[in-house]
């Protein structure tokens, strides 16, 4: 039986991503959630998504503070044939996903801040784990088939454990930077964002059975058979040794005429037949063997006792190791780092009606270093560092407000993927393999907004988004996996007063089911299915002052 391997690999992270990229919260203000396309914005939420435009705001103070409840599923379909169930769920719920925006402008220069998380933002929760992390453990019936050709009483029929796994990540964005107006169309912005990291990683695996009984108590227990089922054939091999002393004066007699002649007790009688009956002899043909035919007989046997002797010890031995791996086992651990993104950008605005934005956000280094609490999986040494590098984007919109009535935006993302490295796929890594996470081409976005003003002070938008990820299936595991999606939203604006703004939104985004095949050693080829649903709620003010 091979050794159980525990590879937790909590060290990927499990992706707590919205809309944006395979690492990038894209999502970050009420005005996004309500129309999927800001590129081209000119209100305050341009310090994200369009800063080099915000020359284009009134002299003054802007500030916005918005907010998101998310509510994010995660499927896992498993096909895996010894595993208890088919279906794994995990869930995320974020009560608050703030955003916080403040823009000074005056004259051609226009100074802005903006926090928000630009990465994670949540918890994700598995209650029942996920399949990587079951499958050692459903195949220890598999493994332990052998036992039952040994004795059928140590059959394994069934596993069970208790198992969770929670993760969380958080990747603040703290963005500085300044906007210049080069003339009455054409505005560059040049900044910073800071990005202060953790990731959390909290799994336990519990109550380990093997046929409904603690498994530490079940292996032990068949260690301690197996091992007294070898000495009683290592005594069987020696038993040439015992008789030889009454072989010369009854080697002629039968085990029946020995007892009954007081040369053997009955105890013994039983021991040599039950060797007898192990090479194959029926009673009656051990009922006519004198001891000589049965010295013989165990002479020939011996080697053969002896070798199945040391396969019992060495299965016993087998399995008390493997039960020094069943034990309740707990990890807790921190990850936290710092990284920085240079951002540019450029804004044309030809005249009142049209605008023209491109953005450029450069590759994120980012090393995360643990602070590990617990760590009984060996999985996460204290102070080990890991890299976990942001793709760099390129982003471009397109704004008309040429009707009193309407506005629309067009907005486009590419994440550059392909330029990082996202390491070993864990999957392929319990099983022996070493496969990496291959990127097949880059992430890209594709959205469309329209406000439509019903009067001067209150509008309401539709919008939608297409995403479309650029992973390999090598790419895809339980633990991280991303999906293409389709994400429809709308919402309304509200200006209350001509400072005092509200902004509501609401989107789903429907995430288009992935199915990957895995193959395994053992079981052979079988299907992985994937997928996801999100719900944004989003609501938010902006305030100015002149």
């Amino acid at each position: 039986m091979k050794k159980l391997t525990l590879v937790v690999a909590f060290s990927m992270l499990l992706q707590i991503v919205f809309a944006g990229g395979l690492l990038t919260n894209y999502n970050q203000s009420a005005q996004y959630i309500r129309m999927m396309s800001r590129n081209a914005s000119l209100d305050i939420d341009a310090v994200f998504y369009n800063p080099a435009g915000l020359v284009k705001m009134e002299d003054g103070w802007h500030f916005a503070f918005y907010s998101q409840t998310i509510f994010q599923t995660r499927d896992i379909d498993t096909q895996f044939p010894t595993l208890n169930t088919s279906h794994y769920e995990g869930k995320t719920t974020i009560p608050i996903f703030p955003d916080l925006y403040a823009a000074y402008k005056k004259d051609k220069w226009a100074f802005s801040l903006g926090i928000g998380p630009i990465g994670g933002g949540g918890t994700a929760e598995f209650p029942g784990g996920i399949p990587t992390l079951e499958i050692p453990f459903s195949m220890l019936p598999v493994a332990l088939s052998d036992l039952a050709l040994i004795n059928p009483a140590l059959a394994v029929t069934s596993y069970d454990l208790d198992m969770a796994l929670e993760a969380s990540s958080t990747f603040w964005g703290i963005q500085l930077g300044a906007s210049y107006a080069l003339n009455d169309k054409f505005s560059v912005y040049g900044g910073m964002r800071l990005m202060p990291s953790v990731n959390t990683y909290e799994g336990a695996i519990r109550n380990i059975q093997i046929n409904g009984t603690p498994a530490v108590a079940w292996l032990n227990g068949s260690a301690t058979q197996l091992s007294t089922m070898a000495a009683n054939l290592n005594a069987l091999a020696n038993l040439p040794e015992t008789l030889a002393p009454i072989l010369s004066v009854a080697g002629e007699f039968t085990l029946d005429q020995l007892v009954g002649a007081g040369q053997m007790d009955p105890v013994q009688q039983g021991q040599i037949e039950a060797g007898l009956q192990l090479m194959g002899l029926s009673s009656e043909q051990i009922a006519a063997m004198n001891l000589n035919q049965i010295n013989g007989a165990y002479v020939q046997a011996a080697p053969g006792f002896i070798q199945n002797a040391q396969t019992l010890n060495g299965t016993a031995q087998t399995l008390t190791g493997t039960a020094g791996q069943m034990n309740d086992k707990e990890v807790k651990t921190k990850q936290k780092g710092m990284g920085y993104t240079p951002i540019i950008g450029v804004n044309f605005s030809p005249n009142d009606d049209w605008n023209f934005a491109v953005k450029y956000e450069f590759k994120t280094k980012l090393v995360l270093e643990n602070e590990t609490e617990v760590d009984q999986m060996g999985l996460f040494p204290d102070g080990a560092e890991s890299s976990n590098d942001v793709p760099a984007i390129f982003t471009a919109g397109v704004g008309y407000r040429g009707l009193d009535w309407l506005e629309a935006q067009l907005s486009y993302n590419m994440y550059f993927d392909k330029d990082v490295d996202y390491g070993y796929n864990i999957r392929y890594s319990t099983m022996g393999e070493q496969v990496h996470r291959d990127i097949d081409g880059n992430y890209w976005e594709l959205g469309l907004g329209l406000q439509f003003n019903v009067s001067d002070n209150f509008a309401f938008s539709v919008g939608g988004l297409r995403s479309k990820n650029g992973v390999s299936p090598q790419y895809q595991s339980d633990f991280s996996f991303s999906n293409s999606s389709h994400t429809l939203a709308g919402g309304i604006m509200w200006k209350i007063t001509d400072k005092l703004t509200f902004d509501a939104g609401i989107s789903n985004t429907f995430y288009e089911d992935d199915t990957v095949t895995f193959n395994h050693a053992s079981v052979g080829s079988y299907d992985e299915t994937f997928g996801k649903t999100t719900l944004s709620i989003a609501a938010g003010i902006s305030y100015s002052i002149f």
